[in-house]
């Protein structure tokens, strides 16, 4: 189990201690009409046990459901608390769909706890990580105007590269390069 120190706040990976507010946190993005960015098979998951259970078969090749890429999965937890606030996925390399629509990480915070400086705080907290697994630099991507998106990916090193039509998506993403 991965935990990451990061000052007030911690990542973890998904664990049954945290199934009540994971399936609270679905439920929040649910309501809000939330893409559910960065929590992996959240949304098609059933119960939060299906959840964490999908969550590990990303972590080995032996597991690794056909067509998808390694990825470690981690929740944001404030210490505090305890309380879930976001979910960030770092993908170990990418797939053809990744690497032109969505990048190594992806990442969402709880709808009630959003314009506090989360994500900005939450994607600085797991690039450590990345450097560990042997990134050296990372791709991620926001929708054309989803002004706090861009912002938290800039405040941690973010490069503009280009924007991209995503067919089936029905709309423009940004693709942002962190050197790590």
């Amino acid at each position: 189990m991965i935990k990451i120190d990061a000052g007030d706040f911690f990542l973890v990976e998904p664990s049954e201690e945290y199934a009540e507010q994971i399936a609270e946190y679905k439920q929040a993005c649910l309501d809000a009409n939330s893409s559910m960015d960065g929590c992996g098979p959240l949304r098609r998951c059933e119960t939060t046990t299906d959840y964490i259970a999908e969550c590990q078969k990303y972590t080995s090749p032996d597991t690794l459901p056909e067509g998808l890429v390694i990825a470690t999965q981690f929740l944001y937890i404030r210490k505090d608390d305890n309380c879930l606030v976001g979910m960030i996925q770092v993908r170990h390399y990418f797939n053809d769909y990744l690497s032109e629509f969505g990048g190594n990480i992806g990442y969402s915070i709880k709808p009630n706890e959003r314009r506090k400086g989360y994500a900005t705080s939450m994607l600085n907290a797991v690039l450590p990580y990345c450097k560990e697994i042997g990134l050296d630099k990372i791709l991620i991507s926001c929708i054309d105007g989803n002004i706090g998106s861009e912002k938290t990916i800039l405040n941690n090193g973010g490069v503009y590269e280009s924007t991209v039509y995503g067919q089936n998506e029905k709309y423009h993403l940004k693709r942002f390069w962190i050197t790590l």
